[in-house]
């Protein structure tokens, strides 16, 4: 019985969801409870300024409504996916600070003005040079943002790299990876593992199995689950999996925010 805390609805602009529906279909999925976390990008692209932004009041309303219909047969959480970039830090921090979050995911989908979901990101260098500085741009929110509980996806780049996840191991990227995962428990926070790299096809979840075991070895206890379903069908993807690689990453609990506090729920 677990939780999936990483979802989109209609408020995100990748996503057309119904708040319902979504709900429903972690109902019929036989999960825990849920957690919605729409997408919240201030200064995403150019030609999509206001494709991520949320409408705050017209969001709680809708996620309260659907909270009240279910209260009796399912818990619901009301969350956000921040997308970090350093120079929105003070913006950032006064909607972490003036909703009533429950739960509030870092993510990085804008690298230095560009999405690594666009193949332009790739162009003029190699892969490697790429995911590289997706991370180093990891540090560089770490080092200005603590209005989030857990870092998302952390390596949501291989997702759309030209050869996504084939080359890519920790171990090649062990010297950025280890300072985000200590930097990340320095500051009491947490990481994620995100089902959508199945989704994906990856084969494995994000970040990796070997990313997982380094963060639980560094000392990491913070360890949310999500599916990053986007549309009903993708809620719970592949969750049958997850117990089993979180139990050999090292891990003996999961954690769910509520009024932005870590509570651990017990993974047998």
């Amino acid at each position: 019985m677990l939780w999936d805390t990483h979802m989109h609805t209609h408020f995100s602009g990748d996503s057309e969801a119904d708040t319902f529906e979504m709900a429903q279909a972690s109902i019929n999925a036989g999960l825990e409870g849920i957690c919605f976390t729409d997408h919240m990008d201030l200064d995403y692209l150019d030609e999509a300024p206001e494709k991520y932004l949320i409408d705050f009041p017209a969001y709680f309303k809708e996620m309260q409504s659907i909270q009240r219909q279910l209260k009796d047969k399912f818990p619901i959480c009301i969350g956000v996916e921040l997308g970090l970039q350093p120079h929105l830090g003070q913006e950032l921090s006064e909607i972490a600070d003036n909703y009533p979050f429950d739960f509030i995911i870092g993510s990085s989908h804008m690298v230095h003005g560009i999405d690594p979901y666009y193949p332009e990101y790739y162009q003029g260098r190699s892969e490697d040079q790429a995911y590289r500085e997706y991370f180093e741009s990891i540090l560089e929110n770490l080092a200005v943002f603590d209005c989030f509980d857990v870092y998302g996806h952390i390596d949501y780049v291989v997702r759309y790299g030209p050869n996504r996840n084939q080359y890519y191991t920790y171990e090649k990227f062990a010297d950025l990876l280890d300072e985000i995962l200590r930097t990340i428990i320095q500051k009491g926070k947490g990481i994620e593992i995100n089902t959508g790299g199945f989704k994906y096809g990856l084969g494995h979840p994000n970040p990796t199995e070997a990313v997982l075991r380094r963060y639980r070895e560094l000392g990491g206890e913070i360890i949310t689950i999500g599916a990053d379903a986007h549309k009903p069908e993708h809620v719970a993807y592949d969750f049958q999996k997850v117990p089993d690689i979180l139990q050999e990453a090292g891990f003996k609990y999961y954690t769910v925010f509520q009024a932005r506090k870590p509570i651990f729920y017990k993974l047998y």
